[in-house]
This record gives structure tokens, sequence and C-alpha cells, in this order.
């Protein structure tokens, strides 16, 4: 029978493992850590009954998957839940931008801006599916829907200043831009206009939910699919060379390009190893989990119905910051996300005690301790804040980098968005996901189309495998 080992059961390890065992391989998938889940764990931190995410938390991307929406993960335990609002971006004067599900409220909050945000987005989320069939492929790949793709093209080439400039109110820009943010790079440079519009267009088609119990939940569907199709998954075994991975018939690495180089070594051809090796990273996370009694003191009542809430002042605060963190340097009002999680998903509190997800953008590596600048930043928009802190529990980069080895100096989104690598990741080539090496993938983040629990890099690599496979003369599926 054909074989495929699987090294990570991050969501793209899953997805990429579930493809293959669907499509008759015999899959094993081996994961260093204790649990499964990668970026997509949850659980319990400091106060009992409390869940909280530890990366992953919010996906528009993940529920508009043109993979894992065909699998129907909710035979296997995940089920969606949605907050009143999906984002709140609070602004100094006690206004804010509000991001609905709903196109036309979103428009009508935003009162003269709305016009320009229905013609902005209303392709978009119509639209949607189609896009993300052609977008969430590898760039070289003939598109499925061209004209969609056309019209897209020249928008989200922009850099994220330039297209702000549509909006005439602070609210308008604010919003687009706290949303622009989730790229992690300078925002006046070219492309930083795609993340941004993605993922406001899958909002608007999909909204922002929650997986009811957690992120784990998306994972641990995942692995219960595999589990029914025969695959098989180990945990607390760490590859660290290629030695140690058992023969297979394909092998796919749920690891970023310096995890890729550690397995691989003098495997590796000499132009790949080099295109890994200069993978530039993106700046990185600092991650605060609260437990509170209560809920947060908004200033502006929106925000207490948000299941995300971006903390950054207006848009030109934004675009500071994130040059601030993109050059090596902490700013000193640095953009801040904040998550709950709870509005949605109820389970995940104990009584009137709520679980608070909160992380910063810092610089890459950033070796100081950022809790002291998150709280002062939600006091600034919830003044009292701090009295409805029952605990709290803070991870550097370093602490990141420890508990999830792909998240080096603390970059959670599987490398830099910059204007090649955003499109052209980890290398140069005309499937992305090849190491180089006959029958062995990469799958991680870092392969396209990069971050988000959408499982459609590993989709993308067992694509690729099994492509392989059957030029091998394999009886796959």
């Amino acid at each position: 029978m054909t074989t495929a080992v699987v090294v990570g059961s991050g969501p793209n390890g899953l997805a990429a493992a579930v493809h293959l065992a669907r499509s008759g391989v015999n899959v094993q998938v081996l994961e260093a850590a204790d649990e499964i889940g990668g970026g997509t764990r949850s659980g319990p931190i400091d106060v009992p009954g409390l869940i909280h995410d530890h990366c992953s938390a919010f996906h528009p991307m993940g529920i508009g998957s043109p993979y894992l929406s065909r699998l129907d993960l909710e035979r296997y335990g995940l089920t969606w839940r949605w907050a009143d609002v999906d984002c709140a971006h609070p602004l100094d004067n006690g206004d804010a931008g509000v991001l609905f599900r709903s196109l036309e409220d979103t428009a009508a909050d935003l009162g003269v801006d709305g016009s320009r945000w229905q013609w902005m987005f209303g392709d978009l989320s119509t639209g949607f599916d189609a896009l993300a069939s052609d977008l969430m492929r590898p760039v070289v790949n003939v598109p499925r829907h061209p004209l969609r793709l056309a019209a897209f093209g020249p928008r989200a080439l922009l850099p994220a200043t330039v297209t702000a400039r549509l909006w005439k109110t602070e609210k308008g820009r604010a919003l687009f831009g706290g949303v622009a943010a989730h790229a992690y790079y300078r925002l006046d440079r070219p492309a930083t206009s795609a993340v941004g519009l993605m993922i406001i267009g899958a909002g608007h088609r999909y909204g922002w939910p929650v997986a009811e119990g957690g992120s784990r939940a998306i994972t641990d569907a995942m692995a219960a699919m595999l589990t029914d199709h025969g695959g098989k998954i180990s945990t607390g075994i760490r590859v660290r060379s290629a030695a140690e991975i058992p023969d297979a018939d394909v092998v796919l690495l749920d690891v970023d390009p310096g995890g890729a180089l550690r397995i691989l070594g003098d495997r590796l051809p000499a132009r790949v190893a080099k295109a890994y090796r200069k993978f530039r990273r993106a700046p990185g996370a600092f991650k605060v989990d609260f437990a509170i009694e209560g809920h947060v003191p908004w200033t502006n009542a929106d925000c207490a119905r948000a299941g995300t809430v971006h903390l950054a002042g207006g848009f030109d605060e934004i675009v500071a910051g994130e040059r601030d963190v993109n050059s090596g340097r902490m700013p000193e009002r640095p953009f801040v996300l904040v998550g709950q999680q709870y509005l949605a998903d109820p389970t995940r509190s104990a009584g009137d005690f709520h679980p608070l997800y909160a992380y910063a953008h810092v610089p890459y590596g950033y070796s100081g301790d950022a809790t002291e600048a998150v709280i002062r930043q939600i006091e600034r928009f919830a003044p009292g804040f701090r009295d409805r802190i029952v605990a709290s529990s803070s991870r550097s980069t370093t602490q990141l980098a420890a508990d999830n080895p792909n998240q080096v100096g603390g970059d959670i989104i599987g490398g830099a968005n910059s204007e090649l690598q955003v499109v052209m990741r980890p290398r140069i080539a005309l499937d992305p996901y090849s190491t180089g090496i006959e029958g062995t993938y990469l799958c991680s983040a870092s392969t396209p189309p990069g971050a988000g629990a959408h499982g459609m890099c590993g989709y993308n690599a067992a694509e690729s495998a099994l492509k392989y496979l059957r030029k091998q003369g394999s009886e796959v599926l």
C-alpha cells in the first residue's frame, strides 16, 4: 500500500494527512508535542474552567476554506459560533469603526463612507468563493475565474496607505487599517492591501467565527476524520533529522523553512537550501492571556459586542506602529488585538469569569516584556480594565517559539508578507511545496497561501505529493 509520513499536526499537517488518506494513502502523522494542533491548540491556563486559544482564534478564512468547507467537519464535532459584531476598532474620541458580517449594516454604520465600503467589498464578498479558489492555490496556476482575479489584482497590489485614502472618515480608515495590519508588514509597501481585502471579504461572506470549545476543535475534527480513514497520529515524537522519519513513499513537513533545513540537512539541493536560509521572518507577537471577572469596560458599547477588537487608535498610528516593528523598534503604543471569543462561545467561561485573549505586534525576537504595553492599550479604550483582571499569563517571542518551533522569533504567520514573499513563498519555484527531494514536500504556513487555520497549504502540498505518486504508478485516487 502507498504510504506517507506527515511531520507536524497543525491544521496544515492534518489537512495534508486527511487529503492523502481520503485518496487511499496509508498515513502516519508524527507530532513533537504531547498534544496535536500546533497553532490551533486551546485549553486552560490559570483559572480552571476557562478555555484559552493558544494562537489561532478567529476563522473567517477557515470557514471559507475551499478545502475544509468540503470536509463536513461538523460530523466530527466542529461547531462554528459568531459574536454579534465581528470586529470593532475604537478611537480615542469614543467612536469606533464596526465590522458586521452584513455588508449593508457595516456600510450604514460608516455613514458617509458607507457607499465606498460597499463599492470596495461588495464584489469581494459575493464572489469570495470563486476568488479564494484561485488565490489560495500557488501563483503558477491557470486561474479558474480570471475576470474576478483581474478585478481583484489591481486593488490587492496597492499599499494599504493608498487604499485607505478611499475613506474620508477616521472610522473607515482605521477599520480597514486594523484588518490590513494582520499582514504584519509595513503598510506603505506594495501589496499590503491584499490581506485586509481578503479577510474583510471573507468576513462579509462568512463572518469571523470561533470554534466552539476552542480552536483545537478544528484539528480535533480533522484528526477524527483522519482516523476514520485509517490514518495514525503519534505524539511526543520529535523529528530532528531525515534519518528519524520512517520509510514512506512521500513525506510532508509541516515545519518552517528553518525546520526543513535542520531535518533534511545536506540532502537538500544547494539552491533550495540557499532559498530556505534567505527566507524572511515576520515581526513577532507578544501574547497575554487574561482571566477577568465580568466584562471589559469598553467606552464604546459596540466593542462589548465584538469578538475581535483592534487597538491602535487612528490609521496613522497603525502605520507608524507597523513601520516600527518591521524596523526592529518597539512602539510605545503597539497594535494590540483583543479576542473576546467567549461572547460567541460561552462554554469557554466559568460563571462570571471569562478568558480574554490579547497579543501585541512586537519586533522579531523581541526580548522585552510587553505585558504592561498591552494592558495600557486596553485601559486606553476601557478605563478600569485592570480592576477586572483575576490572573494573567504572558508569553514572549522566545516562549512562543519554545512552545511551537514554527513560531521562531515570535513569528505566528509563517514568514514575512514582503512584496515578493507574500505570493512566492518559501521560494520562487513552479512547485513551491517541493523541497527538491523526490517525494518530500513542505506544507506549513510558510508555503502558499500562508497563515490561517484554513488547511490550504497542507491540501496543496498533498496535491503535489499525489501527482508525484501517480507518476510513480502508485494506486491513489
